[in-house]
C-alpha cells in the first residue's frame, strides 16, 4: 500500500477536478495528471506534472499511477457523449490501476443515482433506484466500485448535488441560474415553485 502525498487526478482541466488539483497542490502534494495533451492551457497548470494519456486505455493510467497512494476519478467522456459506452471502461481502468499500486480510488460523486425514495435526507445505505439513464449509469459506477472494495481496493465517494461556484466549468447553474460573466441580480427559478434541488459549492466539494 502507498502512503505517499502523491496523487493522480484524472479530469483536472474539468470542474472538480481542476479544483482537488488546484487544492491538493496548496497543500504541498505532488499532484500529476493524465490528459490527451501533455501541455493543457489553463490555470491548473501550476504545481502539477501533466501526463500525456487516455482514460480509456489502462496501460496509460497505470503508467501514470505508479508511485501513487491516490487516484481521482473524476474525468467525464469528452464532450459529455457516449456515457455508456465510455464511462464504465473508463472506472475499470482506474481501478486496475490502483490495484495495481495499492491506490486509494476517489469519486466525486452526486446524486442521481437516487430516486425519490432515497430522500429527504440521502445516506450511505440509501437506496439507489435512479430514475433517469445517467442515473442508472451512477448506480453501475458505484456497484464497480463496491465490487472492487471487496476484491481488496479501497475507494471513496463523495456525494453532493449539482456543482456551482468559481471555476465550475460547464454547469447549468451558470447557464440558466445566472447569467455568466456578469454580476448576479436575479436568479432564475427553472423548475415549479417548491421542488427542491441538492447543490455543491465546488470549493467546498474540493
Amino acid at each position: 500500500m502507498s502512503n505517499n502525498k502523491t496523487v493522480l487526478v484524472l479530469g483536472a482541466t474539468g470542474g472538480i477536478g481542476g479544483e482537488v488539483t488546484r487544492q491538493l497542490a496548496g497543500a504541498g502534494w505532488e499532484v500529476r495528471a493524465l490528459h490527451r495533451d501533455a501541455n493543457p492551457a489553463g490555470e491548473y497548470r501550476q504545481g502539477t506534472s501533466w501526463v500525456r494519456g487516455d482514460a480509456m486505455n489502462p496501460g496509460d493510467v497505470a503508467a501514470a499511477a505508479r508511485g501513487c497512494s491516490v487516484i481521482v476519478h473524476a474525468v467525464n467522456p469528452p464532450g459529455y457523449q457516449q456515457w455508456a459506452q465510455l464511462v464504465l471502461p473508463m472506472l475499470r481502468s482506474t481501478l486496475a490501476a490502483a490495484q495495481a499500486h495499492g491506490a486509494t480510488v476517489v469519486l466525486p460523486g452526486n446524486v442521481y443515482n437516487y430516486g425519490p425514495d432515497a430522500f429527504p435526507v440521502a445516506r450511505e445505505d440509501s437506496p439507489q433506484n435512479a430514475q433517469t439513464r445517467k442515473g442508472r449509469i451512477r448506480v453501475e459506477m458505484e456497484k464497480t466500485l463496491k465490487e472492487a472494495t471487496q476484491a481488496g481496493c479501497r475507494a471513496i465517494v463523495v456525494s453532493c448535488g449539482d456543482f456551482f461556484g468559481p471555476r465550475a466549468g460547464n454547469n447549468w447553474f451558470s447557464q440558466a441560474l445566472v447569467k455568466p460573466g456578469k454580476p448576479v441580480d436575479k436568479v432564475y427559478l427553472p423548475g415549479r415553485p417548491g421542488v427542491p434541488h441538492q447543490w455543491g459549492y465546488l470549493p467546498d466539494v474540493g
